[in-house]
Order: structure tokens, then C-alpha cells, then sequence
């Protein structure tokens, strides 16, 4: 979960890939939004080294998923069409993955954090990334609400999915 944004020169899109590539060195399915920016970086770089992708789209069909949103198909194994729109789709696709992971991100994200939060599960913010990420551990201590949800914290995407991992295991 991350930033569909642009994905051009700078720190989030390397980190982008350092996350696909620490993705890509584990026995996983990755499961995105299947959209543009940082998260497609994300994915296309597991996808190109051998991890199943699969995207949960907002639109009802591949020609809502390009024309309407104007996303991407071919960073995605497999894309699942809900037809919910971007806020239903989160849903989706958080209530299907056991790990999250945020890096960026802006209000998309943060609705993914609060789903994830709400639904109690593992989280990985890669810090460093900005947006949201970089403001989860300051928000689930404003908001203070009791969720067994566990959020790990690190700016090195091969450990932060290390921690990950071992909390799921």
C-alpha cells in the first residue's frame, strides 16, 4: 500500500523497488491496488522476479480499470475486478493480504492503514518513504484505539518484512 503518485527520480521510488526485490526474496503472493506510481514500481519489480501479482482493481472491468482510473495491467499476474471504486477496492484488498505494507502514501493509504488497523493485522510501515508511513506511529498513539493489530516500524524494507514475517509465523 503505498503511493500511486508519480514514481519518477527520488527516495520513494528506489525504496519502491528495494521493497519489490525484499518481496521477490521470499515464497509470497503480493497482492496490490494494481495501480501507478510507487506501487506499480513495487510490483513490477517482484513480478519481474518471479513472485505471483495480483492486482485488486477498483473497476468492474479491464475497461474501467484503464479507462476510468487509468491504471495499469501489466504488472499484474492476475488483476481481480471488484467494481467497488478505489475506497471499496482498499477493502478488498486489505481483508485479503496477512502482511501490510505501507510506504508513502497519502489519503488512499491512510485508509488502507485504518482497514488494516481496524481488521487487526500485521502492518510494516517502511519509513523514510514519507506521506503516511512516515506518521503511523504518531497517529495510533493520537487516536489511542485497542486493536491487537501490530505495526512495525523500520526504514530497511528487507527487515521490516523480516519482522513481518516472523510476527505472522
Amino acid at each position: 500500500m503505498g503511493s500511486a503518485g508519480d514514481a519518477g527520480a527520488g527516495e520513494l521510488p528506489a525504496a519502491a523497488i528495494a521493497l519489490g526485490k525484499a518481496v521477490a526474496a521470499r515464497d509470497v503472493i503480493l497482492l496490490t491496488g494494481a495501480t501507478t506510481g510507487s506501487v506499480y514500481a513495487a510490483g513490477k519489480t517482484a513480478r519481474e522476479a518471479g513472485i505471483l501479482h495480483i492486482g485488486i482493481s477498483p473497476g468492474h472491468d479491464a475497461t474501467e480499470h484503464i479507462g476510468r482510473y487509468g491504471l495499469p495491467i501489466d504488472a499484474c499476474d492476475a488483476i481481480v475486478y471488484t467494481g467497488f471504486g478505489l475506497k471499496g477496492r482498499n477493502v478488498v484488498l486489505v481483508r485479503s493480504c496477512d502482511i501490510v505494507l505501507i510506504f508513502g502514501g497519502g489519503t488512499g493509504s491512510l485508509n488502507e492503514f485504518t482497514i488494516a488497523y481496524d481488521e487487526e493485522k500485521i502492518i510494516g510501515c517502511l519509513t523514510g518513504t514519507g506521506g503516511i508511513a512516515d506518521e503511523i506511529e504518531r497517529l495510533v498513539q493520537v487516536v489511542q484505539k485497542e486493536s491487537t493489530a501490530r505495526v512495525f516500524y523500520d526504514n530497511n524494507p528487507t527487515q521490516l518484512l523480516d519482522s513481518c514475517l516472523a510476527a505472522f509465523h
